[in-house]
């Protein structure tokens, strides 16, 4: 009876809200002293206090797969289904960073695809250092964000298989969600943007300039000048880039680089000619040596039978 979804609870993903836990690693948390110490009649106002409890992250652990709090806790979750307002609060809550874990996991497990994007995303700006346990035991460090990417782009997490997601760029089109907007653009924007009026107000600004402004404001959006981006790559303390000239090429020329090619191709074909010639030689060479000793070995073999010849012929007179 203690591990029987609750009556009134709605299927997921057309199943059975704990069988979305593989039954090895279910039958393995029904079966450990915490799921039968701590999480024995809990409820969704009393799982936050076990939730608050947790020291670290991760799936099951050991040779005979001991599951950990943090899958013990997602399982009960999944058993009692709590109302979707909790689970909300869950991921907002910024003191306790594994009650938000715990919250998101749930959320990836159950939620539509739009409610996943829309409440996890915002994680992303969440560098919080949190411990996670491998399946060796051990404990390992991560981030807040690299949990919420993994729960967004991972086919398993925590050893529990994810539903499929489907994709952000298929949301956009119709219409469903808005484009992402990075903390990271927006703040090199702003920084490009300080950039810039210092630049202007460095050059004395006025006159052709503001014009030039304005009629780039009707046009479109704004392009930065390559003065403001090395400014800005410098105050980020980043390697600056090439400076271009005037037509905005790199220094060399591209008949600089064809001439450097071709000269580099004299060359090889100059070595390709001098070892050819000089492999054709010792060739050559043992050729040569080789008919020497040929002929040697037949003069000698022709004395030789002269002599013999000889011999006999005078043996028999």
């Amino acid at each position: 009876m203690a591990n029987r979804t609750v009556k009134d609870a709605n299927s997921i993903h057309g199943t059975n809200p704990q069988y979305l836990v593989e039954k090895i690693i279910r039958t393995r948390i029904y079966e450990c002293k915490y799921w039968k110490e701590e999480c024995f009649g809990l409820t969704a106002e009393l799982v936050v206090d076990k939730a608050m409890e947790l020291k670290y992250v991760g799936g099951v652990f050991g040779g005979n797969i001991k599951p950990t709090p943090f899958l013990c806790l997602a399982l009960k979750l999944l058993q009692i289904q709590p109302e979707k307002d909790i689970i909300v609060e869950f991921i907002k809550n910024e003191d306790f960073k594994y009650v938000r874990l715990l919250g998101a996991m749930y959320m990836r497990l159950t939620g539509t695809a739009v409610d996943c994007y829309k409440y996890l995303e915002p994680l992303y700006n969440d560098y919080r250092k949190i411990k996670t346990q491998n399946r060796n035991g051990e404990f390992e460090l991560m981030h807040v964000d690299e949990f919420i990417h993994e729960l967004l782009h991972s086919e398993r997490i925590c050893d529990i298989i994810l539903p499929r997601l489907q994709k952000r760029q298929v949301l956009e089109e119709a219409e469903m969600l808005e484009p992402r907007i990075s903390a990271l653009e927006e703040d090199l924007d702003e920084d490009l943007d300080e950039a810039e009026s210092s630049s202007d107000e460095d050059d004395g600004g006025g006159g052709p300039c503001d014009h030039q402004r304005s009629r780039r404001g009707r046009r479109g959006p704004r392009r930065h000048s390559v003065q403001s981006v090395q400014s800005v790559r410098s105050q980020l303390q980043l390697p600056q880039a090439c400076k271009p000239t005037a037509r905005g090429r790199p220094p060399t020329s591209r008949g600089e680089t064809t001439h450097a090619r071709q000269h580099q191709s004299k060359i090889r074909i100059a070595y390709r000619i001098f070892f050819f010639f000089f492999f054709l030689q010792g060739s050559v060479y043992c050729k040569t040596n080789a008919m020497e000793e040929i002929q040697q070995i037949n003069k000698d073999s022709f004395w030789s039978q002269a002599q013999v010849i000889t011999t006999l012929s005078t043996q028999q007179l």
